[in-house]
């Protein structure tokens, strides 16, 4: 299944969509809800009230608003960690354990949603393709064995960053959680229909050229590692997401170094999910 959140013309409400066919079959409730009734709900038929052109739709994040923060993991590509040491000037140090990081709830944006940034803010705005985690089952201390049972689908993220901010507060959070930094989706794919989640790929164009291009197959540590070591004295929740890591190709490895200004096109596409465009603008 490909789940979506949308509006129409005329009214903000924001609605679940079911993607079939070339439409969008409206249901009743949203993801959240369908996510919380557990295993037993996913596979239940469910009656549209409405069919709708996607074309005549506005798209939202599939989880406008998620309860918590974004789990997201750095440094989870071996190409991507040679390229920020070389980027600055260090030597290359593989993690033996995954690194973790969240963005805010309010960072979270449409895929087709304007990406906006203040230059009194950021003048360093990069972009990280990433394959998104929805957890559909509740739980703690899960065995990376039992992991992929805890998954209720995937989506695209665009872990957009503030590189000065980064680098100022020696640390991820600021940087990566100024509002509107994350943009999801377009849809969110089951996991029973999207298949084994390390052998997709991962792309960035800006401006329609290709800035990244690498496959979840280059993970450090899988999503099943991910979940058994997030898992581990914390609870993960139905709903909460996590964002796997980015591959080599950002703008702040390259030479010369790259950034997102006004005006600019990004494109995030992750294989079998779709492509998020999102136009940058300054404001």
């Amino acid at each position: 299944m490909r789940y979506l959140t949308f509006s129409i013309e005329h009214d903000t409400t924001r609605r679940l969509g079911l993607l079939q066919d070339g439409a969008v079959l409206e249901l009743p409730g949203t993801l959240l809800d369908l996510i919380h009734g557990g295993p037993a709900a996913w596979t239940r038929p469910r009656s549209p009230v409405a069919r709708h052109d996607p074309a005549t739709i506005r798209w939202h994040a599939p989880i406008p608003r998620p309860a918590k923060n974004v789990f997201c993991v750095g440094r989870n590509y071996v190409s991507h960690i040679e390229e920020q040491a070389r980027a600055r000037g260090q030597q290359v140090d593989i993690p033996t354990i995954p690194v973790y990081f969240t963005k805010a709830p309010t960072t979270v944006n449409g895929p087709f949603d304007d990406v906006t940034y203040r230059p009194s803010t950021t003048r360093m705005v990069d972009w990280e393709a990433e394959l998104g985690v929805i957890i559909g089952v509740t739980g703690r201390d899960i065995a990376r064995t039992d992991a992929m049972r805890h998954v209720f689908g995937y989506t695209a993220i665009n872990d957009v960053t503030a590189r000065d901010l980064q680098k100022n507060h020696f640390q991820f959070f600021k940087g990566k959680s100024l509002d509107g930094f994350c943009p999801m989706g377009p849809v969110v794919v089951t996991a029973d229909e999207f298949g084994d989640p390390q052998q997709k790929d991962v792309i960035t164009r800006v401006n329609g050229v290709e800035k990244q291009h690498s496959s979840t197959s280059k993970m450090i540590f899988p999503v099943n590692v991910l979940i058994e070591s997030l898992s581990q004295g914390l609870t993960l929740e139905a709903g909460d997401i996590i964002a796997t890591g980015t591959p080599d190709g950002v703008g702040f490895g390259r030479v010369p170094q790259e950034f997102l200004l006004d005006g600019h096109i990004l494109e995030t596409d992750v294989e079998g999910i779709g492509t998020m465009r999102n136009r940058i603008v300054c404001s």
